[in-house]
């Protein structure tokens, strides 16, 4: 059994070779595999289901956590009403990181990789005090912010891309994390012209989860954090030459039941997509699980999708942002 450790240490995903950690239970409906060097143009994470299938993140995880048991085992000390706020969300960049890591929504199965700009990989740059992100980033599953339709609260049409998420609990996660969440808060940010929400949310396996119902808690245990995230968004674009960024409702935070509104019209609106009911522009809609779907592929034809991707080369781009401070009045 020794030797067979490093062996096991390496196959990410499960983490079976992580001997000092217990298994998180989530995380064991997924795993993800790597091609490329982290940092390169090439650099792509896939998703793979328990059965070793190739899945999309953006279409085939589940956006709800419907049962109040996972693998029959109950959870432990969770309000009743909460079952009905579990949310799946996918981990694309890790709290103080820089990497501007995203779900490809225009690629087949919808790895994550590293954004592009004008040519160079980009990455989010360090205003001070902040390093990097300042909260797990990432997106839920099975939603889309629709780019032809209006939202009624911002008067502004959806970024095409699934809603984010900011995780605000203790644990750094790892980039391909796919775990539970409750929401409690949302931010209207706009990004031009338009409507681009944050989720706040607490991993519901967080040791003070039990504390965080609805944005307020986040004001009475985080104080300080819903400020830091609002500076955050509303300078992040400024050392790169930008203007600051703009909200609607003038940067206030709404509660719970508001962002649960905002995600489940999100989830509408990627369901007429995935059924082939709207416009889905560029966006790769090849999915494994969504019944009915006239995107939908088996698991061969997945595989071979991505086994028709070039293969990556292992090179790394190096870049001075991460190390770079800049300092706003």
């Amino acid at each position: 059994m020794r030797a067979l450790l490093p062996l096991l240490s390496v196959v990410r995903g499960w983490r079976v070779g992580a001997a000092a950690r217990p298994p998180r239970r989530v995380m064991s409906l997924y795993r993800t595999e790597e091609r490329g060097h982290p940092h390169s143009k090439d650099y792509r994470l896939f998703f793979k289901n328990v059965a070793g299938h190739y899945i999309s993140p953006f279409h085939d995880i589940p956006l709800k956590v419907d049962s109040p048991k996972e693998n029959g085992i109950p959870r432990k000390k969770a309000r009743n009403d909460d079952y009905k706020n579990l949310f799946n969300m996918v981990v694309e960049i890790p709290r103080w990181t820089n990497a501007k890591m995203e779900i490809s929504t225009e690629e087949p199965m919808n790895p994550i990789k590293q954004d592009v700009k004008s040519g160079k990989l980009r990455f989010i740059p360090n205003i001070f005090p902040h390093k990097g992100y300042i909260w797990n980033y990432g997106a839920f599953p099975q939603t889309w912010e629709d780019p032809y339709e209006k939202d009624n609260n911002t008067n502004c049409t959806g970024d095409n891309d699934p809603v984010d998420v900011c995780e605000i609990g203790s644990k750094v996660l790892s980039r391909g994390d796919v775990i539970q969440v409750k929401i409690l808060g949302i931010l209207a940010l706009i990004d031009q012209g338009a409507t681009d929400w944050k989720i706040i949310t607490i991993n519901v396996n967080d040791p003070e989860a039990e504390k965080f119902h609805d944005i307020d808690d986040v004001k009475k245990f985080k104080p300080g954090y819903l400020e830091a995230t609002l500076n955050w968004f509303r300078l992040y674009k400024v050392p790169d030459g930008k203007p600051e960024n703009k909200f609607a409702f003038n940067g206030e935070f709404k509660n719970k039941a508001f962002a649960i509104e905002v995600v489940n019209n999100a989830h509408e609106c990627w369901k007429a997509m995935l059924m082939k009911k709207c416009d889905h522009g560029a966006i790769s809609c090849t999915n494994v699980h969504v019944c009915d779907s006239p995107f939908r592929c088996s698991p061969e034809e997945a595989r071979s999708l991505i086994e028709s991707v070039p293969a990556p080369s292992m090179s790394k781009e190096v870049s001075k942002e991460e190390e770079r401070w800049h300092f706003l009045d």
